[in-house]
């Protein structure tokens, strides 16, 4: 499998819009080892020829013309992406499709809670149905997932994971923020000789998650904070982590808890950290935390990072 990071950020991208924090700033001018990231997606392909894209970026367009391997090759009109997968209904994960609006065929995979989300908004019905199937996923079963003419070769089973609702749905969800089991979902890919996972969004480790995660080649896991009350920390925000439904990685109480910890006892070959917050001071490549988060045996994503399996 070829597995393209589109976007490496979490919503707003590194540096966010409008974020004058000292590492955004740093971002803004492009210092060494602050690089700018955008808005968390990545592509797989079995073949190198036809992809399969997971979540679809604000930053669709940008991040496409950064990849060749995702240019149109054929015809007036073509694209090599054949099939789409959505991880939730947040706004950095759905927001890119009305970039995919130009009457191109693809299927598009979800929960039925998330195309639920989809439905609800009339804008997405720009993605005309003769020409984008939307296609549920159920939990826990198998999809093969098929492009125009043959099967992508990419097996994926969706699993629920600790989440919340979209932020934009907040007001609808009668308090229960959490939502149900297919709020939030990770996927195990495969080609049949190798798989991985990606959960860029998640808010708790749990023992069927720790059962999935053990002994996989490769995990892309949610990196959004370093630390539970960061955005409070920095000045720019009264959420903490486990309020936006995302774990922290460093723990209450530092290195031995969060993310570090829980992963320490599983048996993963390579550990990369995606959807990071701009106020996450992984983003700058010579931070105590990152070479932290180094002697734990992770990395961080970076956008165009290509990864082989």
């Amino acid at each position: 499998m070829r597995i393209l990071v589109l976007g490496a950020a979490a919503g707003g991208g590194y540096p966010q819009w409008n974020c004058n924090t000292p590492g955004s700033q740093r971002a803004w001018r492009e210092e060494a080892g602050h690089k700018r990231r955008t808005q968390a997606s990545i592509a797989v392909s079995a073949d190198n020829e036809r992809w399969l894209l997971i979540n679809a970026s604000p930053d669709f367009r940008q991040q496409i013309l950064a990849q060749p391997a995702l240019w149109p090759k054929h015809d007036l009109r073509h694209s090599p992406i054949e099939a789409v997968l959505l991880t939730s209904g947040e706004i950095d994960h759905i927001a890119g499709l009305l970039s995919m609006r130009e009457r191109q065929r693809f299927d598009l995979w979800a929960s039925s809670r998330v195309l639920d989300v989809l439905g609800q908004n009339p804008i997405f019905d720009s993605l005309h149905p003769d020409y984008v199937a939307r296609k549920a996923m159920s939990l826990d079963t198998p999809i093969e997932v098929a492009g125009h003419d043959a099967p992508l070769g990419l097996r994926v089973t969706a699993f629920s994971v600790p989440g919340k609702v979209p932020l934009f749905m907040e007001s609808r969800a009668n308090g229960n923020l959490q939502g149900g089991d297919e709020e939030t979902v990770g996927l195990e890919i495969s080609d049949g000789r190798e798989r991985f996972l990606y959960i860029p969004g998640c808010a708790a480790m749990t023992d069927d998650l720790r059962r999935r995660l053990h002994g996989a080649s490769l995990v892309l896991f949610d990196g959004t904070l370093w630390r539970d009350d960061e955005m409070v920390r920095a000045g720019v925000g009264s959420k903490t982590g486990a309020r936006m439904g995302h774990m922290n990685i460093a723990g209450d109480g530092g290195e031995d808890g969060g993310t570090l910890a829980a992963f320490a006892p599983l048996d993963v070959r390579r550990k990369l950290f995606i959807h990071l917050n701009t106020t996450n001071p992984l983003l700058d490549d010579h931070s105590p935390e990152r070479a932290q988060a180094r002697a734990h045996g992770w990395e961080v994503a970076e956008d165009g990072m290509e990864l082989q399996l």
